[in-house]
């Protein structure tokens, strides 16, 4: 990494699962909808797939059933620009499935991926030929909590020391309730998290995670070590902490369709702006602005302003940034 937080040249790898996703629409119950819509969810190809709208190279590594579901996934996930070709298909483990239940303003999930295909990953995929020339490589919280084997791929591409590594990793928290044992994910993801280049935690997760009084810069306490770690207050504003100090960037003015994926599409804008060598500044807006297309969509992923109303919105005045959400309409 340069300048501490700024990443060197190269393409993007994102690890993780993505699994196949059943939803109602937004104002239907799940019990009593007749119709569901199809998509796909994963935290990582969410990132891989709005890095691809932001112009980064990108790849996606994984494994999928080789099962129908597993070939929506890797049509969807190809059709958004991303590299998928690494991607190994399971003869033997299904995709995963989630079904989305909304919740007035907040969505239930109900994960159906046990001895799925990707929980099955390990170590191996680390040697990936495509790491070789990567910039960076992104994980979260998720996939250490699917398996023994997937916390050994996350742990072992952690462990190697920050100034020795090929490319900076990013990891984003993504704490998953339902996916951990009791007790478990405090401990584990605080350590995952603190030996990353690049960190994300939303604020609530933090609190859920570590102490329900907590504040940003009680986060930065109990995460030092990453160069850059960028502390998401839900709608109101991020908070990055690096070597250049303490900078606050408050979150668009967005009505909210559906919250999942919003942090994903925030990390992505976020490291696409380090990668141009932007400054930390339009980096935190590009990723409220990323997120922002997330939060007005019922799927993971949506699509972008185009790049002109992305560009006025980078180039507001600070005081006039936040008054700026009517311009992504």
């Amino acid at each position: 990494m340069k300048n501490g937080w700024q990443p060197a040249e190269g393409a993007v790898v994102c690890i993780g699962e993505t699994m196949a996703a059943l939803a109602p629409a937004p104002s239907s119950s799940l019990e009593s909808a007749d119709d569901l819509r199809v998509s796909v969810a994963g935290a990582e190809s969410n990132v891989a797939m709005y890095l691809a709208d932001l112009g980064v190279p990108v790849s996606w590594l994984s494994a999928v059933g080789d099962d129908p579901l597993g070939r929506r996934v890797l049509a969807e996930v190809g059709a958004a620009g991303v590299d998928v070709s690494g991607v190994r298909r399971d003869p033997e483990r299904p995709t995963g499935l989630l079904v989305k239940e909304p919740d007035g303003s907040r969505t239930r999930v109900h994960y159906y991926r046990g001895n799925s295909a990707a929980s099955a990953m390990g170590p191996d995929v680390l040697d990936d030929d495509r790491l070789r020339s990567a910039s960076v490589l992104h994980l979260t919280g998720v996939t250490p909590a699917l398996s023994p084997s997937c916390l050994s791929l996350v742990s072992e591409a952690l462990a190697v020391p920050a100034g020795e590594r090929p490319y900076a990793i990013s990891f984003d928290v993504n704490h998953r309730l339902a996916l951990w044992a009791p007790g478990r994910a405090a401990t584990v993801l605080r350590d995952l998290a603190d030996r990353a280049d690049i960190a994300f935690v939303g604020l609530d997760e933090a609190r859920d995670l570590w102490g329900a009084d907590l504040e940003p810069a009680d986060v930065r306490g109990l995460l030092p070590r990453p160069r850059l770690l960028v502390v998401k207050d839900g709608g109101r504003s991020a908070i990055a902490f690096s070597d250049e100090g303490i900078r606050v960037v408050p979150a668009l003015d967005t009505d909210v369709v559906e919250p999942v994926g919003a942090g994903d599409a925030f990390a992505a804008g976020v490291l696409t702006g380090l990668l141009r060598g932007e400054g930390m500044e339009r980096a935190l807006r590009l990723g409220h602005i990323t997120a922002a297309s997330a939060l007005k969509v019922t799927a993971d992923h949506g699509p972008l302003p185009d790049s002109a109303r992305i560009e006025r919105l980078l180039e507001l005045p600070t005081h006039e940034w936040a008054a700026g959400a009517g311009q992504l309409t």
